[in-house]
């Protein structure tokens, strides 16, 4: 058993042990009401995100950029079946589905944004930790720039692999 089958497995044991208020991951029905409801939240990061970046506040477009993409993650795992109140979690359910091939997300996309194994040099996870409780607010305009596009990649991406 691989790294993310068991952090899977210590994922969903996790929910079923602490009940309905869980910091895991839960097996749920398929809610497509709840996918759409994370998609709308991903587009309202976005929006923030490019407000916080021309509003000179780049430390702040960094978690509006990782939470963009992370609620696509949360409606990838609403259309199949999962509910995840934990991040590590979140990133392994999806990386489960991706090995499956129960979605068609590119792994390289997700490793941008969190990477277990630490093969990534820096994630988006570090950038927003670097941010949110770090003291520097200044990002290189190109970096910037990068991320932007990176980030609404991602979420192109995760949207046709939700339809």
């Amino acid at each position: 058993m691989g790294h993310v089958d068991n952090k899977l497995e210590w994922c969903l044991k996790k929910a079923t042990k602490e009940g309905e208020k869980h910091r895991g991951l839960k097996e749920v029905s398929t809610n497509l009401e709840k996918m759409e409801l994370h998609l709308k939240k991903s587009d309202h990061n976005l929006k923030a995100m490019i407000y916080f970046a021309k509003g000179g506040f780049p430390d702040w477009a960094v978690n509006a950029s990782f939470y963009a993409r992370y609620h696509c993650l949360l409606a990838i795992l609403a259309k199949n079946g999962y509910e995840s109140r934990n991040q590590e979690c979140t990133f392994a359910a999806v990386e489960h589905l991706i090995d499956k091939q129960d979605l068609t997300l590119d792994k390289a996309d997700l490793l941008k944004i969190s990477s277990p194994d630490g093969l990534e040099e820096t994630t988006l996870v570090q950038m927003r930790e670097d941010s949110q409780y770090g003291t520097t607010t200044a990002i290189d305009e190109t970096k910037m720039k990068e991320l932007l596009e990176d980030t609404k990649a991602f979420i192109s991406a995760s949207k046709s692999a939700l339809r």
